[in-house]
């Protein structure tokens, strides 16, 4: 190694910051310093600081992740001896930003870590800053699955590792997506059947005869914010058209829940983090968005496209003004029910946009209203 100049690509998009780099690599973890030798016939002196987690341009995210340097500079200058030579790849990420928020796992993590990682086929290294040891444990089958070595808590490593190539940051596209069309050419599908063989999921496709069987509905519950305060009444609608209905909030580990989603062929959640649990629907499966009053800017990106590239059929229930706890708290021109978007602004104003539409506001949803929504989704189960 360090016979040529070493390849460094950049692949920073909308979402992350990305570095692959093949050749003589030398980091030290405890330092979060990055070398990159290059040879005294052709030097090069540069240096970038980059932080590996995917939520690029959101500051509140980004302060939580540590900083990594790469130095690229000829082996006259200070580039410190290999203690430990690696022949796999690495790849680096932080564990940090917003782990343990279920949509942020998938949409900033896991499928990033998927898509970046799948051309190695497990032989691949995982460097993970800001390691969280609840967030490995809870992702520990998924980590398995995608790298067959150890992985190496690279913040508090005191010696100097090298590879021979490695990526920095994840590869990230749309929310909860993956870009088939960039290389390797994987898509959402294969994620989410990668998943169901991970956690030995038996339902893979939807085919139910409603002659013979209720369709399964989940309702997912929220108790927090953005709650559905006639979930019951719903239930009992639901079970009246035909559905066997479960109401329940999403627990904490994922095998369990995992099994227990997947064994449904319609659900039904408000937008938020439990939505996020249709990674684990069989294809073809009904995903029914409940969009609270101002929220549509996100509920499209976040789990409508989403949804219908991991091949699921997707229904959408608006929230109107009179069916929002919003209604009557705020002057009748106030531009919380003017102009939700505005509030927004492409992401500068979530610190306003939030706490109205996301952290204070509950529905109630007109049951007549609903019950055309339910008929459509039964109508797509059982054709």
């Amino acid at each position: 190694m360090g016979s040529v100049n070493p390849i460094l690509q950049n692949f920073t998009n909308s979402r992350s910051q990305v570095y692959e780099i093949n050749g003589d690599i030398r980091i030290h973890g405890n330092s979060s310093t990055i070398f990159i030798p290059s040879i005294p016939q052709h030097p090069i002196n540069f240096n970038w600081t980059t932080k590996p987690y995917a939520r690029l341009h959101d500051d509140i995210a980004m302060e939580r992740v540590r900083e990594f340097t790469i130095i690229h500079q000829t082996l006259e200058k200070v580039i410190p001896q290999c203690n430990r030579n690696f022949t796999y790849p690495a790849i680096i990420f932080s564990s940090r930003g917003y782990a343990g928020n279920n949509f942020h796992d998938y949409t900033d993590l896991l499928i990033p870590l998927y898509s970046t990682s799948q051309q190695f086929n497990k032989n691949v290294i995982f460097l993970v800053s800001d390691k969280s040891s609840w967030w490995i444990s809870k992702y520990r089958l998924i980590l398995q699955n995608l790298s067959n070595e150890t992985i190496i808590d690279i913040n508090n490593e005191k010696d100097v590792l090298c590879f021979p190539r490695m990526i920095v940051g994840l590869k990230a596209d749309k929310e909860l997506n993956i870009d088939s069309s960039e290389s390797p050419h994987i898509s959402t599908t294969d994620f989410t059947k990668f998943l169901r063989s991970t956690y030995s999921l038996d339902k893979e496709f939807v085919n139910t005869d409603c002659k013979k069987t209720r369709p399964r509905l989940l309702i997912i519950s929220r108790k927090g914010s953005r709650h559905l305060t006639n979930e019951d009444e719903i239930a009992n609608m639901s079970q009246r058209l035909g559905f066997e209905v479960v109401v329940r909030e999403i627990g904490w580990e994922v095998s369990k829940m995992s099994k227990f989603v997947n064994s449904f062929d319609v659900m039904i959640g408000v937008h938020g983090a439990g939505i996020t649990n249709m990674v684990f629907l069989p294809e073809n499966a009904v995903v029914i968005q409940i969009v609270p009053f101002g929220v549509d800017i996100v509920a499209k990106p976040y789990f409508e496209e989403p949804a219908k590239d991991m091949k699921l059929r997707y229904l959408e229930y608006k929230v109107s003004l009179n069916e929002s706890s919003l209604f009557g708290r705020y002057p009748p021109d106030s531009e919380v029910y003017k102009n939700p978007d505005g509030l927004y602004d492409k992401g500068k104003g979530w610190p306003v946009f939030r706490p109205i539409y996301m952290d204070n506001q509950d529905v109630n949803v007109d049951l007549n209203r609903f019950r055309n929504t339910l008929l459509k989704a039964l109508e797509l189960v059982c054709s």
